[in-house]
């Protein structure tokens, strides 16, 4: 594939934040129907199967190095495994909005280890300012719900909901360091499918029994999240992350919570206050400090 010119990114990065910014809620509808376990398997078993389908088509080889079945099995435990099973579990007991928040933490997570772990991508003063000044904005925005939430569950399954982005930022700057020249088709089918295979098993040792309905919102929901939500956007991130600092990349986290305002609010009635505005406000200044080119 080829890099992205200014133009190319704006548009990958739109794409994004738009696609993900919807599925924390859509995660939510298809929760309804679908035990978290198996809504994860089923949607990267899809997600998998269509992105390994298209590796012939468009002439992709994998290299079978120790580099990349390393990050074939990093991407598969932490990206996919571990933090979308986080996710779904935390999202039956936290409404979406707040999940998106806790997990807008994530550029904090990958600035810190990219500065250690990524020699070309030190944190200086001016990325530092904006990476808080747009985490103070996440927090703006959702500092109602955190209030109004309050209680013993609602703050442990937070805590827990914050091991999601750490082992997500752990993935990327793995993939960042060692991923030169793999594809990002081979980044994401064959992780997604150790993923279907692993959750797969989860789920039918702990979701037997449980109640299962495939019906048009369910089903719509997960269709949604395995083909958008997963084969479209994970190969465009991948893409990114091979040409951009990955600190720059991981800001997205910062634009997504945006999205999930409002469509919180469309789909769940979620309230928009003016604390959301200007949360909204913050979070585009730190995106613009630290994107700003040096």
């Amino acid at each position: 594939m080829s890099g992205p010119t200014p133009g190319r990114f704006r548009a990958a990065f739109l794409l994004l934040t738009v696609i993900w910014g919807t599925t924390w809620a859509v995660i939510r509808l298809g929760l309804q129907g679908i035990p978290p376990l198996t809504g994860v398997a089923l949607r990267f078993a899809i997600a998998g199967a269509l992105l390994l389908a298209l590796v012939p088509r468009l002439g992709v080889r994998f290299r079978w190095s120790r580099e990349e079945l390393g990050l074939w099995a990093v991407n598969g435990i932490f990206s996919f495994t571990a933090s979308y099973t986080i996710v779904y579990w935390a999202e039956q007991h936290i409404p979406s909005g707040l999940t998106a928040l806790l997990f807008a933490t994530y550029p904090l997570f990958v600035a810190v280890i990219a500065h250690f772990a990524l020699p070309g991508e030190r944190l200086g003063r001016r990325a530092a300012a904006g990476i808080l000044l747009g985490f103070a904005g996440v927090a703006v925005i959702f500092s109602d719900d955190l209030q109004l939430l309050g209680g013993a569950r609602v703050r442990e399954v937070a805590l827990v909901m914050l091991l999601s982005p750490i082992v997500s930022a752990v993935a990327t700057v793995a993939v960042k360091r060692w991923g030169a020249g793999i594809h990002p088709l081979s980044l994401t089918a064959v992780p997604m499918l150790l993923t279907a295979a692993v959750v797969g098993t989860l789920a039918l040792l702990f979701e037997r029994g449980a109640p299962l309905v495939f019906d048009l919102r369910s089903v719509g929901a997960l269709l949604y999240l395995a083909v958008f939500g997963s084969a479209i956007t994970f190969t465009v991130y991948y893409w990114m992350l091979a040409h951009t600092p990955a600190t720059r990349v991981a800001l997205i986290a910062y634009t997504i919570p945006i999205v999930a305002v409002a469509v919180g609010a469309l789909l769940f009635q979620e309230p928009v206050r003016p604390r959301v505005v200007l949360g909204g406000l913050l979070v585009l200044m730190g995106v613009a400090v630290v994107t700003r080119r040096r």
